[in-house]
């Protein structure tokens, strides 16, 4: 145990509440199964596709899909886009280091960078950077604007690194085989 008598910044300025309790999945059976990989790989398949794919009746199939959505398994459906082509061919990811680890301000960081434009998602991670920021700007010099003003410039903020992406590849097996 450090000594945080000498060290303050070790004392923890409001102790830190329990977080969630843990979450057990929902069960899914090889109905649901099939039904949430054949979304995964087209989140656009039309009802008729879904219930052929997972041999079951339309109807059966609707239900079923409304119970994914509400059991929380099913939390929403995206759009890939083609950034370059929308005039925005930088892309980046930033590590970002804060100088502590008090709940708050990791919340308002994570709260205040996912609200950035350009940011296509904000994580809080482990390890020795709190947060990796996928970002898109127009130019390098738009990039270097939000990095110094919005994310090294941010109160609390003590390192950054930008890491330009050159190519990305989406994943191929979206998910571990569901048992």
């Amino acid at each position: 145990m450090p000594d945080t008598t000498a060290y303050p910044e070790l004392v923890p300025k409001t102790p830190l509440p329990p977080g969630p309790p843990p979450r057990v999945p929902p069960t899914l059976d090889a109905v649901d199964r099939d039904l949430v990989t054949t979304l995964l790989a087209d989140g656009r398949a039309s009802n008729v596709a879904l219930a052929r794919s997972a041999g079951i009746a339309e109807s059966t199939a609707l239900a079923r899909v409304r119970s994914l959505h509400e059991r929380g398994v099913v939390t929403g459906y995206a759009v890939q886009l083609d950034y370059a082509r929308l005039g925005l061919p930088i892309q980046a990811i930033v590590a970002v280091r804060l100088a502590g680890q008090d709940r708050r301000q990791v919340d308002a960081f994570g709260e205040h960078v996912s609200g950035l434009p350009g940011v296509l998602a904000a994580y809080n991670v482990s390890g020795s950077d709190d947060f990796l920021v996928h970002l898109v700007a127009q130019s390098p010099d738009a990039l270097r604007d939000v990095v110094l003003t919005h994310l090294s410039g941010h109160p609390g903020v003590v390192h950054v690194q930008t890491s330009l992406v050159f190519r990305s590849h989406p994943g191929r097996a979206l998910l571990p085989p569901l048992t």
